[in-house]
Formats: structure tokens, C-alpha cells, sequence
């Protein structure tokens, strides 16, 4: 598992990586580049951050289901997955 974070926390060009996710531009055929709007530091930020909310929004919904809460005390949870997959698609797609 650490190497599958290490790999997605390498940031480097589309021709450099197989695991470097292309833009829908990129993988339409369209012939437009792709010009990221972020610099590779705040991408970075972005997808740490994704990574985190994501892992502390799972330990939460972990405990209240071993606490046998009731479902509307879950659904709240949503609002934090939204966030954390917000910060992931936003290094994916750079912007």
C-alpha cells in the first residue's frame, strides 16, 4: 500500500507515468493540450488533503456503524466524501 501512495503522490508529465490520469481533453482526441492552472505544489495539497478527509471521513462512518447508530446519523458523512473526492478529482484534473 505504501508504494500505491507513493505512486500516486509522484507528480510528473503524461508521457512520463502509465498511472498519470489523462484529461478528458487529453483522452478525447480533441488535440487540445491540457494547461493545468495550478502548480504541482497545490495539486499536490490537493490530493494529500483528499487522501486525508478520505481516510478520517471512513474512521468516523467505522465508528458509528460499531456504535450502531441510526442511518441519519450517517448521512451527514456525504458531505465530507464529496469534500475529500472534490480535492481528488481537482489534482486529477488540475485544476
Amino acid at each position: 500500500m505504501p508504494a500505491m501512495i507513493h505512486a500516486l503522490l509522484q507528480i510528473s508529465g503524461p508521457s512520463h507515468s502509465a498511472l498519470s490520469p489523462k484529461s478528458s481533453e487529453e483522452s478525447d482526441g480533441g488535440g487540445g493540450a491540457c494547461i493545468s492552472n495550478i502548480s504541482p505544489r497545490e495539486r499536490r495539497k490537493r490530493l494529500i488533503g483528499g487522501i486525508v478527509q478520505f481516510v478520517i471521513t471512513l474512521a468516523i462512518l467505522a465508528a458509528l456503524i460499531a456504535m450502531g447508530a441510526d442511518r441519519w446519523w450517517r448521512l451527514p458523512l456525504l458531505f465530507l466524501f464529496w469534500g475529500a473526492a472534490s480535492g481528488f478529482y481537482q489534482w486529477r484534473d488540475k485544476t
